[in-house]
């Protein structure tokens, strides 16, 4: 054990001499690097921390304030208006302060106190200029002279080189939007989705709501958003995820994909050493705060707190409700591989393990033969079934003992890893290899990832890598932005040698990786396979397929002057109709993260003017000389139309979070609203969301065309629906990414993407038989 391993470097013996001291002196190196890398991260994290607790200025611009006040009273000119003689007749007289000191003091006391003002309007001048948001709505391309001002407004008050968290005090708060707003907006929304008679009754019981019971709900929110940072997102955290009783496997977690045409090594082991280690570097940066903020246009800032929690995390279940665990940095991971549980230290001497050192560690445990100890094979199957049984076992079975011991292992370690004994990955030639991918990232075997963590590293037999991810403590962009980094260092930065291998000598000293023991009574057992069940009958269920669209990407369709987001959701539209020959509520995620701990927000994608354009595409009647213009227009607003909306949504004028909160509020003050009811039981039945590209300067897909991400997706929201993930990789691929149930008689994964497929090429052959006319013209 390394534990063990460790120890004997320190042994004393009681002689009748005295005490025999032994030390080792490699043991005390280990200690004193170990000291060195503490004491360095500490004194990192404070000096950025006060980089970014003065941001937007700087600690050396507080010596400059002093130097031009000091240089003031010496050509005696009092820019204090009186000031600095007030602070010097409050401070005590001693003799051992002259005058000319108690001067120098007072100055330098009024310096920072005005140096401190600055800041604080430096920071409320940035926070007003960030809440004007007019430069979203204007036209691609089109810049007025308003917006150029402001974004030069916002470049100069921003400062130079921020660090992750510099913004956060500046950014605003998300607004509480007027009800009228959002009930015209609502009704707006089921316009399309309902007929005359029950458009009519769903406006009274709308109107009744926001004459009677809404006033009272909207003041409360109010004094909630004063109060709090953001007046969303803890309940959004609270009860869409943590009070859900149901299994997160499938329904909350969701994955992402390795690179889709490269495997960089087929050596298990290595691939792992290599990205393991480039999470560390990741982790280092993030409890550092170096890592860039993300910022639209180069310039407006992106809310980070929810990177805070993406190491070092557990969702702890409980009865009634779960929690999430953040701890400061860990030193070890949890390794799991055919049914063992294996602790991995994760720094050396103080440092962290080379790649080569982890591929050393993750190849002893590949080489392992021991067999599971009785109920470990299946033990995080736990977390992938129903809430409350886990619970109770956790509280009952793994609170004393080995099992205490071996289950905080698990829930303090940095992340998990499971080395697979599979093969997965998108191949050409295999029939459906994307969909079983796909299934395996998601679900698994039901017990080879533990859900519970904020994420779980998949390693598979050939290579190919894959995160299940955890949906309470962020959201996908968050671990995409790490995904992205981690791929990129991989590839480009750490490199393998011509045999596979990770780069670097390997130390052959290093203590192997602890097998975690278990005792777990036959009651628990039962427990764990009855979970597993649940688990099982969930994944059996989920029809998944993958769907590579690389007849034309987002260069095509922008040069038709349309948004890539707005023409694939329209895709979507017109192939959702065509697949079950109606319209449904749709889900479109889009972030918030413009405000202070903003998470995300829907848009609500199927509208009246989608709708139209829908209904024309599919009008066999119109003549084919006016076609290709009607439906082309009614495109164009459609298309308008989505974009509004979106722009709404991330500008914090959305609909369904500001309901989702009225609920919330209505429930504490026992307000019983039939609108809120049926507002929050509506099912969607076609859930989408896009998948963002945000480091776009990590690896340059021009000159490595086959060097890109697959994306990722998730689990179907409604039993009778569909769920699609989509990613905009370059300019000539698309990737989709279809789930749905089989249980359903009305969905088929398989069949949705080949109409996906068809409805982008009917809408491209649009535009093209557009140019072909204005050719011939």
């Amino acid at each position: 054990m390394a534990e063990a391993h460790q120890a004997v470097g320190f042994q004393f013996t009681v002689t009748s001499d005295g005490i025999d001291l032994h030390l080792s002196r490699e043991v005390l190196k280990h200690i004193y690097l170990s000291g060195v890398t503490s004491w360095t991260k500490r004194a990192i994290r404070f000096k950025n921390g006060i980089l970014t607790g003065v941001y937007p200025a700087s600690p050396s611009s507080l010596l400059i304030v002093v130097i031009a006040i000091m240089s003031t009273i010496y050509a005696k000119i009092d820019p204090s208006l009186g000031m600095i003689d007030t602070i010097k007749r409050t401070m005590s007289v001693s003799g051992y302060m002259t005058v000319q000191t108690q001067t120098v003091l007072s100055a330098i006391l009024f310096s920072t106190g005005l140096w401190l003002s600055l800041i604080l309007m430096l920071r409320y001048i940035l926070k007003a200029l960030l809440s004007y948001h007019a430069w979203i709505f204007e036209s691609h391309g089109k810049i007025s002279f308003c917006t150029k001002l402001w974004l030069s407004l916002v470049k100069m008050f921003s400062g130079r080189r921020p660090l992750l968290y510099s913004f956060q005090t500046s950014l605003p708060r998300l607004p509480v939007p007027s009800v009228d707003d959002t009930i015209t907006r609502y009704l707006e929304s089921v316009r399309p989705l309902l007929d005359d008679e029950q458009y009519n009754q769903m406006e009274v019981v709308a109107n009744d709501f926001k004459k009677d019971q809404a006033p009272k709900l909207q003041k409360y929110l109010i004094l909630k958003s004063w109060w709090a940072t953001n007046y969303v997102s803890d309940w959004w955290e609270e009860y869409i995820y943590l009070r859900g009783r149901s299994p997160i496997m499938v329904n909350s977690n969701f994955y992402s994909m390795d690179l889709l045409y490269v495997t960089p090594t087929h050596r298990q082991a290595a691939r792992a050493g290599n990205v393991v280690h480039a999470m560390l570097q990741y982790r280092r940066k993030l409890e550092r705060r170096e890592h860039a903020p993300l910022r639209a246009l180069g310039v407006v800032p992106m809310c980070s707190y929810q990177m805070e929690r993406m190491f070092n995390t557990t969702r702890i279940p409980g009865i009634e409700t779960d929690f999430v665990q953040h701890l400061s940095d860990r030193k070890h991971l949890v390794v799991y591989h055919k049914g063992r549980f294996f602790k991995v230290w994760l720094y050396y001497g103080g440092r962290h393990l080379w790649p080569s050192e982890l591929e050393t560690q993750f190849q002893r445990i590949l080489d392992d033969t021991t067999e599971p100890q009785p109920g470990e094979l299946k033990l995080a199957a736990l977390t992938a079934g129903n809430r409350v049984p886990w619970a109770r076992a956790r509280l009952k079975y793994f609170s004393q003992g080995v099992n205490k011991a071996s289950l905080e292992a698990i829930e303090t370690s940095a992340f998990f890893l499971s080395l697979d004994d599979e093969v997965h990955g998108y191949d050409p030639d295999k029939l459906r290899s994307l969909d079983l991918y796909a299934k395996s990232l998601l679900h698994g075997k039901c017990y080879d990832r533990w859900f519970d963590k904020s994420f779980t590293l998949i390693a598979y037999k050939n290579g190919k890598l894959g995160v299940n991810a955890e949906h309470s403590w962020a959201d996908a962009p968050i671990i995409g932005h790490m995904w992205e980094y981690v791929l990129a260092t991989d590839c480009f930065h750490l490199g393998y040698t011509e045999e596979g291998h990770c780069k670097g000598d390997i130390n052959k000293g290093l203590p192997p990786p602890t097998k975690l023991q278990w005792d777990i009574p036959l009651e628990c057992q039962e427990v764990i396979e009855e979970s597993y069940m649940v688990a099982k009958v969930i994944a059996d269920d989920v029809d998944f397929h993958g769907c590579l669209f690389d007849e034309f990407g987002k260069g095509l369709i922008k040069k038709s002057r349309t948004s890539p987001d707005a023409f694939i959701q329209l895709a979507l539209q017109l192939a959702q109709f065509r697949d079950k020959g109606e319209f449904c509520l749709t889900y479109e995620a889009s972030m918030t993260r413009m405000f202070r701990e903003g998470r995300t927000e829907t848009v609500r994608s199927c509208t009246s003017e989608s709708t139209a354009f829908v209904r024309a595409m599919e009008d066999k009647n119109t003549s084919p000389s006016t076609y290709m213009l009607v439906r082309l227009d009614l495109f164009r607003k459609a298309a308008d139309k989505h974009q509004n909306m979106y722009r709404l949504a991330m500008t914090g004028s959305g609909i369904d979070r500001h309901l989702f909160c009225l609920y919330i509020m209505s429930k504490y003050l026992s307000i019983d609203s039939p609108f809120l009811k049926q507002v929050l039981s509506e099912p969607w039945r076609l859930s989408t969301s896009q998948t963002p590209q945000q480091q776009l300067n990590m690896v340059d897909i021009k000159t490595f065309p086959r060097y890109v991400g697959a994306g990722g997706g998730f689990g179907p929201v409604a039993d009778d629906g569909y769920g699609v993930s989509y990613i905009i990789i370059g300019e000539n691929l698309i990737t989709f990414h279809i789930s749905s149930k089989f249980s359903s008689p009305e969905t088929d994964s398989y069949r949705f993407g080949q109409n996906i497929r068809q409805a982008m090429l009917d809408i491209c052959a649009l535009f093209d038989q557009k140019d072909k006319n204005e050719k011939e013209m």
